[in-house]
């Protein structure tokens, strides 16, 4: 195996999605981005989040399905302002599925799908 790599494909809203993670996360590295033609359709992008690789595309088939919350990406936060801060910026017209409490394994947890579909598992212990 040469490398593994979290992968999440859009149906027309990568760009939208990058730009919006860049918000969210200032330490998002786009390390490459290819367009399809002259248009805002990704058709492939890296990035880079704290050490985590993520592919980002936008699928040229339609597809019956999006993201499932049960797979996620799962983030360590430094601080409790940080989670906090976090929490109500991916949640804005996203869904809280675990709001943002003490759930006994964590002293703050949230499980956040965002407006986008994208699950995001967010903890501070």
């Amino acid at each position: 195996m040469k490398s593994a790599t979290t992968f999440l494909m859009f149906q027309g809203q990568a760009h939208e999605a990058i730009e919006q993670y860049q918000q969210w996360f200032t330490d998002l590295e786009v390390i490459q981005i290819e367009y399809m033609g002259n248009s805002q359709q990704v058709a492939m992008a890296t990035l880079q989040l704290k050490g985590l690789k993520l592919m980002v595309n936008d699928s040229v088939i339609q597809h019956n399905f999006s993201f499932t919350p049960s797979t996620s990406i799962f983030l360590e936060c430094e601080s409790e302002e940080e989670i906090k801060n976090l929490v109500n910026q991916i949640e804005e017209s996203g869904q809280a599925l675990m709001p943002l409490d003490h759930y006994g394994f964590s002293k703050k947890f949230a499980w956040i799908q965002d407006r986008l579909g994208v699950s995001w598992q967010l903890t501070y212990s």
